[in-house]
């Protein structure tokens, strides 16, 4: 829960409480180990991590392409198809609610073994889902499941990492998951070469038992028995009630939700926009959203190694709000025929750069909402991932409402949720007000 005492280098997103570097906590637990030993297999945690990171662009994007030949062998219109998207979003939302606490009860391996595990059938049950309908309910187990890998991946690092570190970790994380999104649909593309929609699902069962296997064996417990929490679902609600009474971070909290809509408005939209409204083929569509994960990785990486520890964390966010801000400006225009009839190109550049400025938004603003965080890492973070999924899962089905012929609802989806991110993060983290604290602070 957030400290009430909290000092004004807190608001700051600075706590004075939280060092500029990683703190060495003992780490001990189910598989005994301590903080050494993490450290010795801290390249391999730091792969799990992201491996787990990267559950939901690998459900989400190795189905991308997918989604047109979908529609057909189902007979099922459009919309109704990208409600299997929404479907696993609002899974994901809501299975984060519940893990997020129970890792705080029964440590972190345990709830993220079990998730693992249900992820698994429940991927091979949209294999062989026979209608739309039942794909829908699939798909929606499969998120409540998978929301284990991503909430519980986020508490590690908070169990781990404290202040610039914590941040310089999100985007080595952000360079691993991102990895997933580029390779994802140009691997789903190749799939569908040989095989039709199912054998996506096929692939992810296997990338999902691996992957539980690699947590089995190689992932320690992060969270002591000490600093769990014994108490039930009482104690859980009190604890999400004192986060949700801090307003900057529940300011971080929704305009992270905001911005992830604008994200998941380009990602639940693209095929259709892309292949339908302009001719490409699946592979084409695969390699431009690999080129735009690209742009996403490589900010993230300059945010991690370059802006981090130079520029202060809010600062860096609000520029990237702003260019978010600028990219949906520029694509409401085009797809509205301000400037004449665009092309593919000029819709690319602009997702590209939408895309790119997510590299510097999203990892700043889950550190600077976890840095206000001590204790129930794992509550903070389940709030923080369910509100995402659960506007991202509501943004959805919204850009598919005037049909496949027009690109025009996806820009307002995406102008609307960013602008309402900015409102948010104006209104309730107020970084004009934090830094003129700190700097009084300081002189």
């Amino acid at each position: 829960m957030p400290e009430r005492g909290s000092t004004t280098r807190d608001q700051a997103g600075q706590g004075s409480h939280i060092p500029g570097a990683a703190v060495a906590r003992p780490v001990a637990g189910d598989g005994g180990r301590d903080i050494g030993s993490l450290r010795r297999t801290g390249l391999l945690v730091t792969l799990v991590l992201g491996g787990l990171t990267a559950t939901p662009p690998l459900a989400m994007d190795m189905y991308l392409p997918a989604l047109p030949e979908v529609t057909e062998a189902l007979s099922a219109p459009a919309a109704t198809v990208q409600l299997t998207l929404t479907a696993c979003l609002l899974g994901m939302a809501l299975g984060q609610l519940v893990v997020g606490p129970m890792s705080d009860r029964w440590g972190r391996r345990r709830p993220l073994l079990a998730g693992m595990a249900v992820y698994v059938v429940a991927t091979a049950l949209c294999a062989v889902a026979p209608t739309v309908e039942t794909l829908v309910a699939f798909r929606l187990l499969q998120g409540l499941a998978g929301a284990a890998g991503i909430v519980i991946a986020r508490a590690v690092v908070r169990d781990l990492y404290d202040g610039m570190e914590m941040a310089r970790f999100f985007s080595t994380l952000m360079l691993i998951s991102g990895v997933a999104p580029i390779v994802a649909p140009v691997f789903g593309g190749q799939v569908l070469r040989v095989t039709d929609w199912r054998g996506v699902f096929v692939v992810l069962v296997v990338l999902g038992i691996a992957l539980t296997a690699v947590v089995w064996a190689k992932l320690p417990e992060t969270l002591p028995p000490a600093q769990r929490h014994a108490g039930g679902v009482r104690e859980t609600l009190h604890a999400m009630r004192g986060l949700l009474a801090d307003r900057v971070f529940t300011g971080y909290m929704l305009a992270g939700g905001f911005t992830f809509a604008t994200l998941f408005a380009y990602v639940s939209a693209s095929p259709f926009v892309v292949q339908e409204i302009y001719g490409a083929s699946p592979q084409t569509y695969s390699l431009l959203f690999g080129v735009n994960s690209i742009g996403l990785v490589i900010a993230g990486q300059v945010n991690g190694r370059v802006l981090v520890g130079r520029v202060s964390l809010e600062r860096v966010l609000t520029v990237g709000l702003g260019v978010v801000t600028v990219a949906a400006v520029a694509l409401l225009l085009m797809t509205t025929g301000v400037f004449g009839e665009a092309g593919l190109l000029p819709v690319s550049v602009a997702l590209f750069v939408l895309m790119s400025a997510m590299g510097i938004t999203l990892p700043n603003m889950q550190t600077l909402a976890l840095l206000r965080v001590r204790h129930a890492a794992g509550s903070a973070s389940a709030l923080l991932g369910t509100s995402s999924f659960l506007i991202g899962a509501i943004a959805s089905p919204l850009v598919g409402v005037a049909g496949e012929d027009t690109a025009v609802p996806m820009a307002v989806v995406q102008l609307a949720s960013v602008l309402v991110a900015l409102v948010c993060f104006v209104a309730l983290c107020r970084p004009r007000h934090n830094r003129a604290v700190l700097e009084g602070s300081r002189s």
